[in-house]
């Protein structure tokens, strides 16, 4: 059984800095790109941020500049680096793994992130 266990999320002021957290499986990880995912109340889920297994990156517009995703492969591990975050940042964040072999995809259960004065 694949487990992506995420932690990370709370509450934070506007213009604060968060960082998530994803720990993978090694098998898995080692055979994924990494993603997360966040679904605010009522919208569909989004794609946030890609890393490939050979580092490269891609973000949704909106958190360009202030969004980091990164990896580390000894530890098994994702991270979500964000700063000036604001209000419509607030959503549950998933992360993902994208199996390129198999283009399976496993997920994680999900961590509240709430921007709020």
């Amino acid at each position: 059984q694949v487990h992506l266990v995420e932690s990370g999320g709370g509450l934070v002021q506007p213009g604060g800095s968060l960082r998530l957290s994803c720990a993978a499986s090694g098998i898995i990880f080692r055979m994924s790109d990494m993603r997360w995912y966040r679904q605010a109340p009522g919208n569909q889920r989004e794609l946030v941020a890609t890393i490939t297994l050979r580092g490269l990156t891609n973000y949704v517009d909106s958190v360009k500049g202030r969004f980091t995703i990164s990896r580390d492969n000894a530890k098994n591990t994702v991270y979500l680096q964000m700063n000036s975050l604001q209000p419509e940042d607030t959503a549950v964040y998933y992360c993902n793994a994208h199996v390129i072999l198999t283009q399976s995809d496993y997920w994680g259960q999900g961590t509240q992130v709430t921007v709020s004065p």
